[in-house]
């Protein structure tokens, strides 16, 4: 009976401490701030959300290993809320951001990917900090919440996209939902 309690005490302080390392504790604010402008490469995939890893996986290894482009944050362009349509009809734009010293080298995809620059505008911005895959499942978890809580408070719209940036060498993830007036 004792071992049991200790291998229960000694399970339940590890699921907490990776909880706590992962951003579980996170406070996430909201706030408006004019960004975007970046260069994006990407590829449109329609279907559940929880693939879009892969493909960014692919797409980012593709761009080092077939062009040359080291790219250091990922993204995720969501348009539809997975609350309201069916998990294998939700539309997205999944790659990677292209720093500026490699953008002359975009003429080289052949059409392999899609390429444009995101509106530079004011959108809801929360970020949460990014230690890996769980840090994206908790920060669905806590920072949805709060943009639509924000987004109603402020009496916009709950429509429009939300754009998560996976920025490795801050360790952040940023999220920008579009602003849409009632």
């Amino acid at each position: 009976m004792k071992i049991a309690l200790i291998i229960i005490g000694v399970t339940l302080a590890l699921m907490a401490i990776v909880f706590i390392y992962y951003g579980g504790l996170t406070k996430v604010n909201c706030r408006i701030d004019t960004q975007g402008g970046e260069t994006l490469v990407f590829k449109d995939m329609t279907g559940d959300y929880a693939k879009s890893g892969k493909l960014a996986d692919e797409i980012y290894y593709a761009l080092l290993n077939d062009y040359g482009i080291e790219t250091f944050k990922g993204f995720g362009i969501y348009y539809d809320n997975p609350k309201e349509v069916e998990k294998n009809k939700l539309r997205s734009e999944i790659g990677c951001i292209v720093e500026q010293k490699d953008i002359s080298k975009l003429s080289q995809l052949k059409g392999e990917f899609k390429t444009k620059t995101y509106p530079r505008k004011s959108y809801i911005v929360a970020e949460f900090p990014f230690k890996g895959k769980l840090s994206v499942i908790l920060g669905i978890m806590k920072v949805y919440p709060s943009i639509e809580k924000f987004v109603k408070d402020k009496g916009y719209n709950n429509v429009g996209a939300v754009m998560e940036i996976y920025d490795v060498p801050n360790k952040k993830i940023i999220y920008r939902k579009e602003i849409k007036e009632k």
